[in-house]
């Protein structure tokens, strides 16, 4: 789904939760690659009513602990 046409059409009644990939980013990509992803979730649900940064449903077993780690270190450094 498109998180900015999500944001931009119920932002303003609802808290959204997740948006940061599953089945790409996190399991595959780099650790040095997840931060952008968080850095965008935040941008793009920044004036909606809420925004819990988390992963999509739950995270694969093949996800490499680093990536967890750095999601949530991104959050942490950008404030979301």
């Amino acid at each position: 789904m498109e998180r900015e046409r999500l944001a931009r059409e119920f932002g303003a009644r609802l808290v959204f939760h997740g948006g940061i990939d599953n089945q790409q980013t996190l399991p595959f990509g780099a650790p040095d690659e997840v931060p952008s992803e968080v850095r965008d979730n935040i941008r793009i649900f920044r004036g909606c009513k809420g925004h819990v940064v988390a992963h999509c449903h739950n995270l694969q077993p093949d996800t490499p602990s680093q990536n967890v780690l750095a999601l949530y270190g991104a959050v942490e450094e950008f404030g979301g």
